[in-house]
């Protein structure tokens, strides 16, 4: 959607207020009659318009001394860390600007890279800026989903990273979620599906979010699973899925099996066989998750925040894990 002069000034203006002049969106909404929830979208609007670029840097010996600890204990390759910040969308952004820094370091001609869905792909994706162009594909690697919005999906977010590295994008044509077991068989083995999931099982990346398995998180918000599903789920020790597909317990271990045959995407045994998955939490809630999905061996790169990695060190320092199974809050893949 463009923007006329007077939008993108007004945009510019609340991005001053707020960056330069440590304004509350608050202060910022009253000072100029607008509501709250403006001021809100329009601090979006200025980093995906690229008005407003966050670097943040830490402490370099505090982040080198995470980064190898992260390495060492989970075998991990890459592990990046963004400060703290209390603001859900710039804790987003700060997350997802080191990813998209990230993919234009590692991204060479050739390549091929799966792609999830969900708002952290999506923050990828907007804040994605590359001065080299770059033969590469990117691949859906789970279907779409009309209730997650346009950009939140998958091939939304396959052209928008295209585009910003001036590669392709190729879409996955299913849904990402069918209610009949049967139908997704019959899916499968459709010759453009398989086509589709076959090039994103061979990628030399994938971006993908990990969920919390909560009866209000987000798969059971965008109906994939009922509240009745996922705490059945969590009776068996669920703390994570991956990518909305595979259920996790603390140790890393699959459970609740049965969930995972309603949806058309990439497998957590898919995503163990590529050589480099980068998963992108930005969500304070979602510690256990992402400890979940450390131990299970399909993550090679980590991308969240500070306080993240701090717990999830802090955790899995203690010997029993079990305990802390049920005690997650919401969120989103």
């Amino acid at each position: 959607m463009s923007l006329s002069s007077e939008e993108t000034h007004l945009i510019t203006l609340v991005a001053k207020q707020y960056y330069f002049e440590g304004r509350t969106q608050n202060e910022i909404s009253h000072s100029l009659n607008l509501s709250r929830t403006k001021v809100s979208r329009m601090l979006k609007q200025s980093r995906e318009l690229g008005l407003v670029s966050i670097r943040i840097n830490l402490n370099p010996v505090e982040l080198s001394d995470l980064g190898q600890e992260f390495r060492r204990r989970f075998g991990i390759r890459h592990a990046l860390i963004a400060i703290d910040h209390e603001d859900e969308e710039l804790q987003r952004a700060a997350v997802a600007q080191l990813v998209a820094d990230h993919l234009g370091e590692i991204l060479s001609d050739g390549m091929v890279i799966a792609v999830g869905m969900g708002r952290n792909l999506g923050a990828v994706a907007d804040l994605a800026h590359s001065a080299r162009q770059r033969a590469c594909t990117f691949v859906s690697a789970i279907g779409g989903a009309n209730r997650v919005g346009d950009r939140l999906n998958s091939d939304s977010i396959c052209r928008k990273l295209a585009g910003k590295f001036g590669g392709r994008s190729e879409m996955l044509y299913a849904p990402a979620y069918v209610e009949d077991s049967n139908l997704r068989t019959l899916l499968l083995k459709n010759d453009t599906v398989q086509q589709a999931l076959t090039r994103a099982r061979r990628a030399d990346v994938a971006l993908i979010g990990i969920g919390d398995c909560t009866e209000n998180g987000y798969t059971a918000d965008i109906g994939w699973y009922t509240p009745v599903e996922i705490a059945r789920a969590r009776l068996a020790g669920a703390v994570a899925d991956v990518s909305g597909y595979d259920f996790l317990d603390i140790r890393g271990q699959r459970v609740a099996l049965d969930l995972g045959d309603r949806i058309i995407g990439l497998s957590h045994a898919d995503y163990a066989r590529i050589p480099n998955v980068v998963a992108v939490v930005s969500e304070a809630n979602k510690t256990l998750s992402l400890l979940a999905s450390l131990r299970s061996g399909v993550i090679d790169t980590l991308a969240t925040s500070v306080g993240n990695a701090r717990a999830i060190l802090a955790i899995d320092d203690r010997h029993d894990a079990a305990p802390f199974a049920a005690s997650s809050g919401g969120g989103e893949s």
